[in-house]
């Protein structure tokens, strides 16, 4: 069985490895679509957290996502030392931070900015709680939209540009690479680099499930009230979770942040929030497999009915637009999915069911 799954690992390992060469072949684009998808995978783990360990519906989960984005914009790019003076006189040219403090730094900032959410809400479940981490999400939104007066912090709606690329150990990830003459495109180098962020978040997130904390979690999950009868401190827990999840939605903003390079209040919209939470039901709600299969799919979905979209657009001489079609479509597809199978994809095996119940002993007959 060992040996079993060290031949899939070694399979899958292969062909993650080989994926972004054989789709560069057909261009950058196709590169780009799986980069982006690997950031979701990284917000879906993350929700999953939040979510599926501690049945904590949070809809303005991108609200961290946009912490981690906006801090790399500024600490790797020219527009504090544009605005401030002091910072200027210091840093000339810009703060170009490396990346390796900035991905700590917008992970603690995120996980600040969760317990923050999460203290207030302590006591609200359900639709209340849905409600308020809505309105949380769009307060950050808002918040970044409109501090650019008095005081030019985040330059409004007009985003911040200018950002830097990571670079590890002088490798710039944003230039192409060229080793004994085949090349490597710079989405193809970030790819390489979210998979392996991707998978160290697998591995915390999976020992997170079967640590105490985790079962504390999946405990508050199934029942609070039984939870804390059973002395399980549910406060501190819920923080952390709070907290866990939302440093994941740092560390992908700042990725995102990097890989585009340019950001604005417009790419963390509420919309965001309910795909990420989709992306986590899709798949399957607290089952790791399950999450990295949602974002996968509903990540690369809408891009790749894009073509589709456009042909049933041409065809109908224009009458359809080419993005609402595709919504529709994407709409479709995940009503179908979830009538047939109502507990995501691939749900997890001991979620909802109840343990088995004994067999009676057999009756001892004397002689």
């Amino acid at each position: 069985m060992l040996k079993n799954k060290l031949v899939v690992f070694i399979l899958a390992g292969i062909f993650l490895l080989v994926t972004p060469l054989v789709a560069q072949q057909f261009g950058n684009a196709w590169v780009r679509i799986i980069d982006v998808a690997l950031l979701y995978v990284l917000l879906a783990l993350g929700l999953n957290i939040v979510v599926g360990y501690a049945g904590l519906l949070d809809l303005g989960y991108v609200a961290f996502y946009a912490v981690g984005a906006y801090m790399f914009a500024l600490l790797a790019g020219p527009h504090l030392s544009e605005t401030f003076e002091f910072i200027k006189v210091t840093f000339p040219n810009g703060m170009h931070m490396p990346f390796w403090i900035i991905i700590p730094l917008g992970a603690a900032l995120a996980g600040l900015f969760g317990v923050l959410l999460g203290a207030p809400t302590l006591k609200l479940r359900g639709d209340y709680l849905a409600i308020v981490t809505l309105g949380f999400g769009e307060i950050i939104r808002v918040f970044l939209n409109n501090l650019d007066a008095p005081v030019n912090i985040t330059n409004g709606p007009k985003g911040l540009a200018q950002i830097d690329s990571i670079r590890i150990f002088g490798l710039d990830l944003g230039k192409r690479l060229e080793v004994l003459g085949f090349e490597f495109a710079s989405v193809t180098l970030y790819y390489y680099f979210f998979l392996a962020l991707v998978v160290a978040s697998v591995i915390i997130c999976y020992r997170l499930e079967r640590s105490r904390i985790g079962r504390a979690w999946m405990a508050i999950r199934e029942d609070e009230i039984a939870a804390k009868a059973m002395g399980i401190n549910t406060r501190n827990l819920k923080l952390l979770a709070f907290g866990m999840g939302a440093t994941f939605g740092g560390v992908s903003g700042v990725l995102f942040a990097s890989f585009q390079g340019f950001v604005s209040p417009e790419s963390f919209a509420l919309q965001e929030s309910i795909m990420i939470v989709a992306m986590v039901v899709l798949g399957g709600i607290g089952h790791i497999p399950g999450v990295i299969i949602g974002a996968l799919l509903l990540a690369a979905l809408p891009e790749v009915l894009r073509y589709v979209a456009g042909d049933l657009q041409a065809y109908t001489d224009g009458r359809l637009d080419a993005a609402i079609l595709r919504q529709l479509l994407i709409a479709l597809a995940m009503i179908g999915i979830m009538l047939a199978r109502p507990r995501g994809l691939w749900p997890s095996p001991e979620h909802g069911k109840a343990a088995p119940t004994p067999a009676p002993a057999p009756a001892a007959t004397g002689r």
